[in-house]
């Protein structure tokens, strides 16, 4: 069999039956990323014709914005900062005239020297009109990473180790392993904890929630307060020192 034959079976085994790619899909797409070449250059001309005069924007912070405050967001670039943001992982669902978009934006930003990467998943909805397709709703929520690790000693980790309770029935385990410390609640797995400085720890992929650990004027760990966002949750530490 020729190599090209072969190629364009594996292709049409891969297939769906029945399911053909939907050309607005690229189309919104290739809006999208218009959109943000034009955020980058700060040009409002773009955002002005593809938004909808009604457009309700939720922005990664949580603001509420209308069109015309959108559109003041939009200007160039201070001097010493530059970006590029690339929209990946597109995906259309089409409902009569309207279309809801996800994906995600990765930014990559030189911020005076600097470095940054951030990226964001949005949700858009487009409705079709007599001008084309219009941006009617969008709403952007930032992805978060684990921060960098603090490495910490032996002697340090021995610190956090034993148990915390949240009440009687409810308690909190830590250990020291051979590859350092792991954290269990009762009745539930245990997890890895790792350092984001002294003092504050986090599960690797649990974004929202960071470990606080207190001490008493002898430096010595009493507890910790697990921070969910701005919410902290009080344990204690059991005395299990013999």
């Amino acid at each position: 069999m020729p190599p090209f034959a072969l190629v364009l079976l594996l292709a049409l085994a891969q297939a769906t039956p029945g399911t053909a790619p939907d050309p607005l899909a690229a189309t919104l797409e290739q809006k999208t990323q218009a959109l943000f070449d034009a955020l980058t250059r700060g040009d409002k001309a773009n955002w002005d014709k593809l938004l909808a005069p009604d457009l309700v924007y939720v922005s990664e912070d949580g603001t509420i914005k209308n069109k015309a405050q959108l559109l003041e967001e939009v200007s160039p670039l201070p001097k010493g900062i530059a970006a590029t943001i690339e929209v990946k992982q597109f995906k259309l669902s089409r409902h009569g005239n309207t279309a809801i978009a996800t994906y995600v934006s990765e930014e990559k930003e030189s911020y005076y020297g600097q470095t940054l990467h951030a990226s964001y998943l949005s949700t858009d909805t487009w409705m079709s009109s007599a001008t084309g397709w219009k941006l009617i709703a969008s709403q952007v929520l930032a992805l978060r990473t684990d921060p960098p690790v603090v490495p910490l000693s032996a002697a340090q980790q021995d610190a956090y180790v034993g148990t915390y309770e949240l009440t009687p029935e409810i308690t909190y385990t830590i250990r020291r392993e051979a590859n350092g410390l792991s954290g269990q609640r009762k009745g539930r797995p245990a997890t890895k904890l790792e350092a984001e400085l002294v003092d504050v720890f986090f599960v690797p992929g649990d974004y929202r929630i960071r470990k606080i650990f207190q001490r008493d004027p002898d430096q010595r760990v009493t507890g910790f307060l697990e921070r969910r966002e701005s919410w902290d949750v009080h344990w204690k530490r059991m005395d299990d020192r013999k």
